[in-house]
């Protein structure tokens, strides 16, 4: 690329003001200027716009100079006097007689391209009653600038230096387009297409907000030196004009449908095409049977369904929003962190089809923090699966236009609602919506994943498979809290407290948190997952068991319906796979943050008090684990040199922001210490000691298991290992004893079998000297992998203990059967006394989640059956010897 003088002020006073004024805040697409550089430095670069637009050409202008990228020396239709100073250019304008010819604009390309200037192609002339066509005579309106087009293919084939088009947008507006136009529309044009008075008030209007989208370049002397080479002779130019135009206006059609989303249709357009869909009808008919009257009905019992569920986004409201998240994210949060690279990950999935958003799920904040970072970041806004329960005025309305719509947490036997919300789910795909849901159904309470709903997940699947051979990608997010907000009332609930109802009394009852400090947000993006991708695996998956081939699409005969349509069997199986694909991906890209480090430091430390050197060494001995792990982590703990694992500066702040919220106390040897020093202490004592109360841990724990699952496999090895057998398949079944013990408990990996997983970890942990084996026995690998082996015991030594409580708890079903609630409560009282006896060491052990899994994992066992919604002891277990043999053998993991 050419060196370039710094442009220090535009020569043309009055653009100088205009660009200063106007266009600063024009937030640049990094690629697009990556990809004109590029350009530049392999040929001659000619920008690409859509629609003639003098505010387009610019801004534009204004940003190449600023960003020092090779200027325009052409713009057909538009000419270069206002970029002159104001004189001899002007005048020249003003006094021309006559208007300038498309041959006359051609003969400028020639020279300019063969000067090896750039150019600025605008493709189209957008037609409205006050803003009229600016075709010379040809009386076509909107029409394609094919002349141009032709004479870049000619000066190609005259020189070996490739044209390279570069294509980009100017969004002014995120408004998405209607497809009902209106007066408006007719007299000043369409949003998509605006006439001049349109496009000037769409500027001043947005001016502060618009962003520039790159396309992906191309490269003329390529395009020509394919077509030629694929059809065995060059095709006229008519045709490569056409071709060439369209995949041009395509690209930059990508890129602004990324970011203002589909066509917005009419509210009653869009109920009637969900109420057409072909499998509501048939619900329809098959309820209503032969009577036109009662389909009438159902079809307007449908209709009114639809009006309570559905969304409404309104960008007005957002945009009103976006400044109050602002503030919202700034006065209780100490940052958003947003990954980066998977934001444009992201946008090629919006480019290139239909996104399903998953997002995990700990907090109301979800909804608010990754609409906040989609919009600002320039993202269509999803459509987004909110539960009815949040449907309460005034929350609800707002909910509605910021893009929610509102279903039931369960419609099992609800026939018609269940058809009427899968033909809107299907309808909002087919139409090209981005979706969002929780694929956990609920919030954590616990900060781990939940398992996965498959409700749904399933429903976007099935509307996904409609609609192929559009692309439709599963985009797992991880949203995660240093503090959650609304930790006080998981707290109350883990503890055995009732669930509080969601409602404006619970809300006006929760505004204290405004008050409060949470720490830093961190939004990470998974891998998108294509469609595509899954249903390839799957084949391969049943190709690898020996089936494959006997069935249509390579499946076996028995999973496939009439036509090779999927059977619900292999249908079932393809959206678990996706499920447990998106959860261990959330799992994977959850980043590491000072809070969770210092967490899991104080609760796996045995001892009363953590001096805040040894917080800190901890914290770098975890930090150093999870690094070899692969996992990601803040940004805030970024070191400031690479000697060090972390920022300690990082640590001392989590440090801090627990002790303002109680979590943690100081304490100094010899003296009290008032609560008012202890925020400083923590941030700057050397002599500092904390101390975790034994009220606060629960609520610790939620930012401990925030990171809990890179320790999981390596937790049950470790856990199987001390107080075991030595021996290798001893050792193998303890850890298979373990693994199916907690299966409600954590995310095990999908995509291998237990054998695998058992010998991939066991593999590991002898490759980073944590273990050694001898023959067929297993021993610790030196005096640091025994110390390690250790943490990883202590980190799910809480979930042992608690389900050893819940063991414990089954002496409460001796006499009679419970429900699992009241069975949940027994259980707890007798934690606390457990714990205040000294026989289970962490607090945090005493959890309602925890008992409620363990008991579900004692069914699986065979330990406990239902019988009308009620546990009851099995009967080869309904003895209190039987019940103390369940709790042996839980205990049993907690010897070393």
């Amino acid at each position: 690329m050419s060196d370039r003088p710094l442009v220090a002020y535009e020569p043309n006073a009055v653009l100088g003001w205009l660009y200063h004024r106007f266009f600063e805040h024009i937030q640049v697409d990094e690629a697009w200027a990556a990809a004109v550089r590029e350009a530049d430095r392999r040929g001659t670069v000619v920008y690409v716009l859509r629609n003639l637009s003098f505010l387009d050409f610019l801004a534009l202008d204004h940003l190449i100079k600023r960003l020092h990228l090779p200027q325009v020396r052409f713009a057909n239709d538009l000419g270069l006097w206002v970029l002159e100073p104001m004189g001899r250019g002007w005048l020249s304008a003003i006094g021309r007689t006559g208007a300038r010819k498309d041959e006359d604009d051609a003969q400028d390309l020639r020279r300019v391209i063969r000067d090896g200037s750039s150019a600025a192609l605008f493709l189209k002339r957008p037609p409205s009653l006050l803003g009229p066509s600016l075709s010379r005579g040809s009386g076509r309106g909107r029409i394609e600038g094919d002349t141009y087009v032709r004479t870049l293919f000619e000066m190609q084939r005259q020189t070996e230096r490739p044209i390279l088009l570069v294509p980009q947008v100017f969004v002014w507006s995120k408004q998405p387009d209607a497809a009902q136009r209106n007066l408006v529309d007719t007299l000043l044009g369409p949003r998509e297409w605006p006439g001049k008075v349109r496009t000037v008030a769409q500027f001043l209007a947005n001016y502060r907000n618009v962003t520039l989208r790159a396309g992906e370049p191309v490269d003329v002397k390529a395009f020509l030196a394919s077509e030629q080479s694929e059809n065995g002779h060059a095709a006229s130019d008519d045709v490569l004009v056409r071709r060439i135009t369209y995949t041009l206006l395509r690209r930059l059609e990508r890129e602004r449908r990324a970011v203002i989303g589909p066509t917005k249709k009419p509210a009653d357009r869009m109920r009637e095409e969900v109420v057409r869909s072909p499998k509501l009808k048939k619900v329809i008919y098959d309820m209503a049977g032969q009577g036109e009257a009662e389909r009438q009905v159902l079809t307007f019992r449908a209709m009114s369904l639809l009006r309570e569920m559905e969304a409404d986004l309104d960008m007005g409201t957002i945009a009103a929003l976006d400044v109050t998240v602002e503030q919202l994210v700034l006065r209780m949060f100490g940052g958003l962190e947003v990954d980066q690279p998977g934001i444009e990950r992201l946008r090629k999935a919006m480019r290139d089809g239909t996104v399903v958003l998953l997002p995990s799920h700990k907090s109301h904040i979800d909804y608010i923090v990754l609409a906040y970072v989609l919009y600002s970041h320039h993202l269509q806004l999803p459509i987004i699966a909110a539960g009815e329960n949040l449907n309460f005025f005034p929350i609800g309305p707002v909910l509605r236009r910021a893009g929610a719509f509102f279903i039931r947490r369960n419609f099992k036997g609800d026939r018609l609602y269940s058809a009427v919300v899968d033909a809107y789910i299907r309808r909002l795909i087919i139409d090209g919506f981005s979706l969002e849901f929780f694929i956990e159904g609920g919030r954590s309470r616990s900060g781990k994943l939940l398992p996965p709903k498959l409700g749904l997940l399933s429903l976007a699947v099935d509307a996904a498979l409609g609609v192929r051979p559009r692309p439709i990608f599963f985009c797992p997010i991880s949203i995660g809290y240093e503090r959650v907000p609304e930790e006080k009332s998981y707290v109350h609930e883990l503890s055995g407290g009732e669930k509080q109802k969601e409602d404006m009394r619970g809300l006006l009852g929760s505004l204290d948190i405004l008050v409060q400090r949470f720490g830093r947000i961190s939004v990470q993006f998974g891998e998108p997952l294509s469609l595509e991708t899954v249903l390839r695996e799957d084949e391969e998956h049943h190709r690898h068991k020996g089936n494959g081939g006997n069935g249509s699409n390579g499946g076996p005969p028995s999973t496939r319906g009439n036509g090779g349509a999927l059977s619900p069997a292999r249908r079932r199986g393809i959206v678990t796979r996706l499920a447990y694909r998106v959860m261990n991906e959330i799992n994977r890209v959850t980043a590491v943050t000072a809070g969770s480090l210092v967490a899991t430091a104080l609760l796996t430390h045995d001892k009363r008090g953590m001096s805040q050197p040894e917080l800190i060494e901890g914290c770098r001995r975890l930090a150093r684990i999870l690094h070899s792990f692969g996992a990601r982590f803040s940004a805030q703990l970024e070191p400031s040199h690479d000697k060090e694992p972390i920022s300690e500066e990082a640590i001392r702040e989590a440090c801090a922001l627990f002790v303002r919220a109680g979590h943690v106390t100081v304490r100094l040897p010899g003296r009290d210490v008032h609560p008012d020093e202890q925020v400083g202490l923590a941030r700057h004592g050397s002599d500092t000691i904390f101390v975790v109360p034994d009220d606060a841990r629960l609520s610790l724990d939620l930012a401990k298991n925030i990171v809990v699952h890179f320790f999981v496999s390596r937790a049950m090895v470790a856990t199987a290992l001390l107080g075991g057998p030595p021996s290798r398949e001893g050792l193998k079944q303890r850890v298979l004893s373990l693994s199916k013990l907690f299966k409600y408990e954590f995310q095990f990996r999908a995509d291998a079998t237990f054998d695998q997983i058992f010998d991939e970890t066991l593999a590991e942990m002898i490759a980073d000297g944590e273990l050694a084996s001898e023959g067929t026995f297993v021993r610790f690998g030196s005096e640091e992998g025994r110390r390690r082996v250790m943490l990883y015991k202590s980190v799910v030594k809480n979930f042992v203990e608690g389900y050893r409580v819940a063991a414990r708890g089954l002496t409460a079903l001796l006499k009679t059967s419970l429900a699992p609630k009241d069975l949940t409560r027994r259980a707890i009282a007798i934690g606390e006394r457990l714990y205040l006896a000294g026989e289970i060491e962490r607090r945090e052990a005493i959890s309602a989640p925890l008992m409620e899994n363990a008991f579900a994992s004692f069914v699986d066992q065979g330990y406990l059956t239902r019988v009308d919604g009620k546990l009851k002891l099995a009967e080869s277990y309904a003895t209190a010897d039987a019940v103390r043999t369940v709790e042996a053998r839980i205990a049993g993991f907690l010897e070393s």
